[in-house]
């Protein structure tokens, strides 16, 4: 059975949004929360979380930043009082953005949407790397960026860092079929592993900061921009 989590320190939203998702109860298990950290402290995993983001406590923008940090997949929908956070909500991948009053049409209609896109994954593609350590075959998704030192690029995924004899424009060209961009002329980042852009410095996942130049930024921020929307 799905799940579904909303997260509202509203109590009359609470009641409102149970309400509203009654005609779902046979496809979803729905589970309230009335502050970020209850949500964050539940541990659960959900497909789909309705997140206010001014409540009492941790707002709902620092809320969605930490559950990405373990759930990637879940299909987060900001239902908020405030129209000028969307920047914030692209930076956690949110799937959609309501400002309240919301109506119970208006959140089947977007609920209906998002189970359209809720598809089986399909399984994520490896590529073997000929590295000093050997070969290693390393999931795409585990790939963070590459960055090129001394005629040699080094490889920063989440099983470690490895080094590849090869230039970087042949790299490129090798990664791009996953999602793969050259923000500057010595990375290659992955562009699900974005986290956020300030500037001209590309905010990684795992903590890094890219440096993104002049030359490349309208290409790479229109190109990044088109791989999120087709996330959505």
């Amino acid at each position: 059975m799905l799940k579904i989590a909303v997260c509202d320190d509203d109590r009359q939203m609470l009641s409102k949004m149970q309400e509203y998702l009654k005609d779902f109860e046979k496809l979803f298990q729905i589970s309230l929360y009335s502050s970020g950290e209850d949500l964050l402290a539940s541990g659960e995993s959900y497909d789909f979380i309705f997140l206010d983001i001014d409540m009492k406590g941790i707002s709902g923008i620092d809320t969605a930043r930490l559950l990405r940090q373990r759930d990637r997949k879940a299909k987060i929908i900001y239902v908020t009082a405030y129209d000028d956070f969307k920047d914030y909500a692209f930076a956690v991948h949110a799937f959609a953005y309501l400002v309240k009053p919301v109506d119970k049409e208006k959140i089947q209609s977007i609920l209906r949407e998002a189970l359209a896109y809720t598809e089986t994954p399909e399984a994520i593609p490896s590529v073997c790397f000929q590295t000093s350590n050997g070969l290693q075959d390393i999931s795409t998704r585990d790939i963070y960026y590459f960055e090129y030192q001394n005629r040699r690029l080094k490889m920063v995924t989440a099983e470690g860092d490895f080094w590849i004899q090869d230039s970087i424009h042949h790299m490129a060209r090798r990664m791009e079929p996953w999602d793969f961009l050259m923000p500057h002329k010595s990375f290659i980042v992955n562009l699900y592993h974005i986290k956020n852009l300030k500037g001209y410095d590309i905010l990684m996942t795992e903590g890094s900061v890219i440096p993104l130049s002049q030359k490349k930024s309208a290409d790479f921020r229109k190109r990044l921009a088109s791989y999120l929307s087709s996330q959505l």
